[in-house]
């Protein structure tokens, strides 16, 4: 088991293989025998080579990287495997009883390299596995980009990791859930990144307790490593003083809207949206295209142009207040997908005071959106302005509540009746629904298990994560078709994983159907208290077997430790809000 030393300067954080499933079975499938292998592109850092790593483990397979310092020397990346001066046809013929070859940065093989690949996937015999990374900006050399368009290979474009991987990654590190948000907004999905910055954190310092919880949480300005610095590297090289002034304008007041500037200079933030480095929406608000960008900017800003740049918490008010609005309207809506709000973000990232008004609607917000710990971190940062705020503390309550936690919190308007329809008991507030909430309710007076499986995809695509996985459980029971059955459980757990560690009773037991026989057997087991080693002589097994079937039912049933085991297991009496 790993340990984890709680000290904000040795805070040892995990580094499993984590997420990537369809991913890795694709790569897998591909570099079998009968395949001719997989390419595997996409932007630098997100992780291809651990995925192409991951899925040749235990193989018999050959390795060759490319490099930038051997790409103008033939078959360099080949060298110790071919003997000097050999020709293209000779190398074919050589590496043709080679069985698995796997090409890690193959963008940057030197050309006969590139040619040497090309034609082992031509002539077939040799199983390829190959990672390079592809960008609108980065040079692929012709023979490597024929793999894929030529269709010699199969094309797996990987896309950065998404959030709830990368929280899943952070898992165990006992970081707060607004940093965890932070990390992945600025990183977006970029692990190289993600680990540097990590890094600099634990030895910098810059990490607290947050209060009443024991997480680290991370406030303050972005530390400037060598790997953002190279990341941020185009902004620094512009030309252009009119495009640098207006890029560090932006970094310390985005969103900037263009009819409430009128210094702005045009011409230069055409050149720089022409370039991709700024975005400008439907609203004509203006901001940084990279979430890394803005942070880096201001941190490597001098001190008296920071000062005269930087916006005060009144100076962002009226942005701040428009950002609510726009917020409560889409709770309203019950059409809670993820919306930019950066003025609460920035605030909270810099240890600024968040408005209790503002951080109620952000805990809201969240919570609909089944992100129940961010929710409570909201709640959270408007206590810390105003300790006493009925609103934040009523937050703070209902997220506990989801997690089994605490007393029941009744909603608001139409969720207040919605809340006898989340546990399964629709009948008693027949009538007294609309939308999507109606329809879910409707299906499950009926026991209609297609209905309810429509009910939760409309409302997942509002964004409410929870409820849609809430109405999957509910098909799940009332499918009279096992197949069916076994398709809406599997969806109820995939949504039930993004809400962070949500234990309602409807979801209460439904995870077990995921596990083995064998998983489910020593799960009931520690549920009732037995230790690991209780559970082994039971069963006559190994301790270390009783673990290892406990670490992977903890990986499947999203809980970190076996005290979350009870509420996964059993069916509590009580009702959720």
């Amino acid at each position: 088991m790993t340990t984890y030393e709680r000290d904000a300067r040795t805070l040892e954080l995990p580094w499993p293989f984590t997420g990537r499933e369809d991913e890795l079975e694709l790569v897998r499938r591909s570099s079998v025998a009968g395949r001719q292998g997989v390419v595997v592109t996409g932007p630098a850092g997100i992780g291809k080579t651990r995925l192409i790593t991951e899925a040749v483990r235990g193989t018999d397979c050959v390795r060759v990287t490319g490099t930038p310092e051997t790409s103008a020397l033939p078959f360099a990346a080949f060298a110790h495997l071919l003997s000097d001066g050999v020709s293209l046809p000779r190398a074919v013929r050589h590496l043709s009883g080679v069985r698995l070859l796997v090409v890690d940065d193959a963008h940057l093989l030197d050309e006969a390299s590139a040619a040497l690949v090309h034609q082992l996937a031509v002539h077939g015999r040799t199983r390829l596995v190959v990672a390079a990374t592809a960008t609108g900006t980065a040079p692929v050399p012709g023979a490597v980009a024929r793999l894929w368009t030529g269709e010699l290979l199969t094309h797996l474009a990987l896309e950065p990791l998404p959030y709830d991987e990368t929280a899943a990654l952070l898992a165990g590190g006992g970081l707060e859930p607004l940093t965890v948000r932070r990390l992945h907004r600025v990183c977006r999905g970029d692990l190289r990144l993600l680990r540097d910055l990590l890094g600099a954190l634990r030895e910098s310092g810059p990490l607290s307790r947050v209060p009443d919880t024991g997480e680290w949480a991370w406030r303050g300005p972005l530390p400037l490593t060598a790997t953002v610095r190279d990341r941020i590297a185009p902004l620094l090289d512009r030309q252009g003083p009119q495009e640098r002034d207006t890029l560090e304008r932006l970094a310390f007041a985005e969103p900037l809207p263009l009819h409430l500037d009128d210094d702005l200079d045009l011409a230069a933030l055409e050149r720089l949206e022409t370039d991709g480095l700024v975005h400008v929406d439907d609203r004509g608000a203006v901001r940084l295209a990279h979430p890394l960008h803005g942070p880096a900017l201001r941190a490597s800003a001098g001190r008296l142009r920071a000062r005269r740049l930087a916006r005060t918490p009144e100076q962002c008010a009226p942005a701040l207040q428009d950002e609510q609005e726009r917020l409560v309207e889409r709770i309203e809506q019950l059409d809670v997908r993820e919306v930019p709000a950066p003025v609460g973000e920035w605030l909270a990232a810099g240890d600024l005071p968040v408005p209790a008004g503002y951080a109620a609607v952000r805990a809201r917000y969240s919570w609909l959106r089944g992100e129940l710990r961010e929710a409570a971190a909201w709640a959270r940062e408007g206590l810390r302005a105003a300790p006493g705020d009925a609103s934040c503390r009523t937050e703070l309550a209902r997220a506990a509540a989801e997690w089994g936690e605490g007393a029941v919190v009744r909603g608001d308007g139409g969720l207040a009746h919605y809340g006898a329809v989340r546990p399964g008991d629709p009948e008693r507030v027949a009538g007294r629904l609309d939308g999507v909430l109606a329809q879910h309710a409707e299906a499950l007076v009926r026991g209609d298990g297609p209905a309810l499986d429509r009910a939760a995809e409309a409302l997942a695509a509002r964004g409410l994560l929870l409820f849609a996985a809430e109405a999957h459980a509910h098909a799940a029971r009332a499918h009279r078709d096992p197949r069916a059955a076994r398709t809406s459980r599997t969806r109820a757990v995939a949504l039930a994983r993004r809400c962070q560690g949500a234990r309602t009773r409807a979801l209460s037991g439904l995870v077990l159907g995921e596990l083995t026989a064998r998983q489910r057997q020593i799960v009931g087991l520690a549920a009732a208290g037995l230790s690991n080693r209780q559970i082994a002589e039971q069963l006559t097994l190994s301790v270390r077997t009783v673990g290892n079937h406990l670490y992977s039912a903890y990986t499947r049933l999203g809980a970190n430790d076996r005290t979350a085991l009870p509420w996964l297991v059993t069916q509590p009496d009580r009702q959720s809000a």
